[in-house]
């Protein structure tokens, strides 16, 4: 049996929420994200923490940071997300077969690493004023990446609505700082750094929100932390009604699934066997024993549990499915022989959860392709170069979805180009080598065959000689006598 369908009525229509006759670039989807507005802010409170810094004592070269420079120190991040070189140093080498030569061109080293010093999200003086709350409920721990957290969060909520199937997950952003918001799990990849709470679309990857965990508090509804994580995510008044969740065990309650379905929510997950109002029917239950593709249920009202023995037993509840369909999965199993495939009967919650929970990893795979993550000496640029790989990332998902032609390295090659104000398509240079003296015809039939007048001459002196001879390489006529050589003189920088 199955529970009552909820009717999917999305806000917005789903998807990119852009004029489909407007053309737009990577350039331009990133400025979504990363506005010109949040960049300005950004370099006003850079520059008031550079002259904070140089009151100090601080002894370097320091002029403000334009909203233009920002952009290209932007642009030369994602670079060196692109292309990986032990250090910053290493970006600037010119004595080395591995040099490579175009961060040079978009600004030195020097102001590079000035701008990374300085680089504040929020105002000196108003995070003096804010650590002197330190202790008290009034104290934000976050208050250094707000004022581009949250332009983040709105922008990435307001350029597109999200499709029908959601994923709930965390994700952790690699930092030891000592911070006091550091979390340690040992069963994710990066083990330590700032843990993330994210709502993302299960169809392609897209973060639709996120909200970072600061360590423990009072929580507000007092059903602890997973019920409050999911439940700041889902925002009906944004999102609209008959989304399906999915997330797994650390969330998954009967309380939060009981609520978000009163909200017109419905949801799925893995649940824990301990959690509060979970059935514990010992009669009902599988046993160690019991055969693989074993099926038990019990459903209350709305809420169906399930629990299926796959190579170990898997504990499923939700508010969309019925307990089994039909589905099957396909497994390998051991005969006298070796090994052959089998089908075993499948719960459609189990069969739904794997299709659509891997919403956040897949966000998480695109992230990691061209991170700009590397290592800082403040806890808050971890998280503003975080920023920029939801930025980026989300700008690629968008794009993809309105034309489809680029892979996402083009689509990195043709931002970084746009943000540095640089053509992807650089013509090698002539060496002096190039630049001989040919005749200007490949066979003279007379003494005035070929010539042509020497364009320094006509350009310096306003005078008509003729001359049989050209460079090769800029393809000019130019003289070439002992007491007139226009051919050295018009190479002279070459």
């Amino acid at each position: 049996m199955a529970p009552q369908a909820l009717r999917f009525l999305p806000a917005r229509e789903p998807g990119p929420q852009l004029r489909p006759c407007d053309a737009h670039t990577p350039m331009s989807l990133f400025k979504m994200l990363f506005s010109e507005n949040a960049v300005s802010t950004l370099c006003r409170n850079t520059n008031s923490q550079a002259a904070r810094a140089r009151a100090k004592g601080h002894k370097y070269k320091w002029t403000d940071v334009s909203i233009s420079e920002l952009y290209c120190y932007i642009g030369l991040l994602f670079y060196m997300a692109m292309v990986k070189l032990r250090s910053i140093r290493d970006y600037w080498r010119q004595d080395s077969l591995f040099s490579v030569p175009f961060p040079a061109t978009i600004m030195s080293r020097d102001r590079y690493r000035t701008i990374s010093w300085n680089l504040h999200m929020s105002h000196p003086d108003a995070d003096q004023d804010n650590d002197r709350k330190r202790g008290t409920a009034e104290h934000d721990r976050l208050f250094r990446v707000r004022p581009l957290m949250d332009t983040i969060q709105h922008a990435c909520k307001a350029i597109y609505h999200p499709r029908k199937n959601l994923a709930v997950d965390e994700r952790m952003v690699a930092c030891k700082a000592n911070t006091g918001m550091t979390q340690y799990m040992k069963a994710k990849p990066t083990r330590w750094g700032f843990k993330l709470f994210v709502l993302a679309d299960s169809s392609n990857g897209y973060t639709v929100d996120f909200a970072v965990y600061t360590g423990k508090n009072n929580f507000p509804t007092g059903h602890g932390l997973s019920y409050d994580a999911v439940a700041s995510l889902l925002d009906r008044a944004v999102l609209g009604s008959g989304y399906h969740v999915y997330m797994d065990k650390f969330y998954t309650s009967p309380k939060l699934l009981t609520d978000l379905f009163a909200l017109k929510f419905g949801a799925c997950g893995t649940y824990r066997d301990n959690r509060k109002d979970c059935p514990r029917n010992a009669a009902n239950s599988l046993t160690k024993k019991s055969v693989r593709g074993s099926i038990r249920w019990i459903r209350d009202k709305h809420l169906v549990f399930v629990k299926w023995m796959d190579t170990r037993e898997v504990s499923v509840c939700s508010t969309i499915h019925a307990a089994y369909t039909g589905d099957t999965v396909q497994r390998r199993v051991k005969i006298q022989n070796g090994l052959r495939t089998k089908s075993f009967p499948c719960p459609a919650p189990v069969t739904a959860y794997n299709q659509h929970m891997g919403g956040v990893d897949l966000s998480d795979q695109l992230l990691q392709y061209y991170s700009t993550q590397h290592k800082t000496m403040k806890w808050y640029r971890k998280l503003f170069l975080h920023f920029l790989d939801i930025a980026s990332t989300n700008a690629f998902i968008v794009h993809k979805e309105i034309y489809g032609t680029m892979t996402h390295k083009e689509f990195m090659e043709e931002l970084i180009a746009e943000l540095c104000g640089v053509s992807q398509k650089i013509t090698p240079k002539r060496t002096s080598v190039d630049h001989v003296p040919v005749p200007g015809a490949e066979q003279a039939s007379d003494a005035t065959a070929g010539r042509r007048t020497c364009v320094l001459c006509k350009a310096k002196h306003d005078k008509r000689q003729d001359t049989p001879w050209k460079c090769q390489a800029c393809d000019v006529h130019l003289c070439v006598q002992l007491k007139r050589n226009c051919f050295l003189e018009w190479h002279k920088d070459v």
